[in-house]
């Protein structure tokens, strides 16, 4: 399996920015040719997701994040990124990344998002 650790995480006021860095462990063509989503849970909910991004780039926001979230990644970095703008209190939980593909589905220990008002 593939070990996934991410960073960035914190705590930020509203309308703050913050940027998750999700790296893999090994195997570059793995990372490359598999799906990253970003996951998060707030406390008391369930598991939602929040972005995905393909092998060739292709990417999904949730509605509540569109227009202020953007996923990347860099395969020569085995990394992938969340970038958060205009954070909202409600953004707060912690975030998972994961590597999802037909043969591979690993995922982060998380990383806490505090945003506050």
């Amino acid at each position: 399996q593939v070990q996934l650790v991410e960073s960035g995480g914190g705590l930020v006021q509203a309308g703050g920015s913050l940027r998750l860095s999700c790296v893999a462990s090994r195997s570059t063509f793995i990372f490359a040719t598999n799906d990253i989503i970003w996951h998060r849970q707030a406390p008391g909910e369930q598991r939602e997701l929040v972005a995905s991004i393909s092998g060739s780039g292709f990417t999904n926001y949730a509605d509540s994040v569109k227009g202020r979230f953007t996923i990347s990644r860099d395969n020569t970095k085995n990394t992938a990124y969340l970038q958060m703008n205009s954070l909202k209190p409600e953004d707060t939980a912690v975030y998972y990344c994961r590597l999802r593909g037909p043969f591979v589905n690993s995922w982060g220990q998380g990383t806490q998002v505090t945003v506050s008002p």
